[in-house]
């Protein structure tokens, strides 16, 4: 294991620090309190630095929320590790294309908001998650610096594996605003724990001119719900993966983490929230 490094930073930079290991197009448009992520990343790749799969990060600026949603739909589909960050409205314009990055392993990083609503405030909620809850992105929270750093890149990590979508979100302004002194991920444990093969698979799949697929197609009922209710198994393999991810930081990190389930009454989806269990 490489020797631990330290370093003060926020929980926006933690975010994007895992996120741009795993990272190679990242589809973006600012919107407070997220848009350090996206500055960090772009920062990083004009600066050269490399990602696991030893490129600079490609990094995308869109006119609206909607148009980086629509970027990152489109290259997950082309065959690219995908990945964006935002919050509050941003993530409600964004919406639409989430129902149709189904299977794809894209990520969306979250630093969570109040929605504008009698007014406009940037400052605590969860309504911009929560409202995402049908979309079928497996949920996944942190609640401090450490914990960003420590399980971001098992969204990242679990979304490959399992080719289920992952939105992994914290508190805005209160962790994605708040410096504290974290111990830093290296990238050597992410490329230790990236499955090669489950990237392998997903590049296969990928739209080319050379292996044409028909996909977004109109589809009657006794077809359509097949296909919704075929991807289960791929949510109970999320549920598994998680767990194992988690105990596999523990044997690098000498972390220790519990996942806990949150049943949605509703909706009866599945939110994970890995907790530590140490005082940070």
């Amino acid at each position: 294991m490489s020797k631990k490094v330290f370093q003060s930073m926020d929980g926006n930079q933690a975010a994007a620090h895992c996120a741009y290991a795993f990272t190679e197009v990242a589809g973006i448009y600012p919107i407070t309190p997220s848009s350090p992520m996206a500055e960090y990343a772009e920062e990083w790749a004009s600066k050269g630095k490399k990602n696991l799969f030893g490129m600079p990060v490609k990094i995308v600026e869109m006119q609206s929320e909607a148009g980086a949603a629509g970027s990152v739909h489109g290259s997950l589909q082309a065959g690219a590790l995908t990945t964006t960050f935002t919050a509050s409205q941003g993530l409600l314009l964004k919406i639409p294309n989430m129902y149709k990055i189904e299977l794809l392993p894209g990520v969306i990083h979250v630093s969570a908001r109040s929605l504008a609503a009698q007014a406009l405030s940037i400052f605590g909620d969860h309504q911009d998650v929560m409202a995402c809850r049908q979309t079928g992105f497996a949920m996944m929270a942190t609640s401090s610096v450490q914990e960003v750093m420590d399980l971001a890149g098992v969204a990242h990590l679990a979304a490959i594996k399992t080719s289920v979508p992952f939105m992994h979100f914290f508190d805005g302004f209160r962790t994605s605003h708040e410096i504290q002194k974290v111990e830093v991920m290296d990238y050597e444990v992410f490329e230790n724990l990236l499955d090669k093969d489950a990237v392998k698979r997903f590049r296969e799949r990928a739209l080319t001119f050379e292996h044409p697929v028909t996909r977004g197609s109109a589809q009657n009922d006794d077809v359509y719900f097949q296909t919704r209710e075929i991807q289960n198994k791929f949510y109970n393999e999320a549920d598994e993966y998680i767990e194992r991810a988690c105990k596999d930081i523990i044997r690098t990190e000498q972390n220790s983490f519990e996942k806990n389930e949150l049943i949605d009454i509703v909706t009866g989806i599945k939110k994970y929230i890995c907790v530590r269990n140490k005082t940070d």
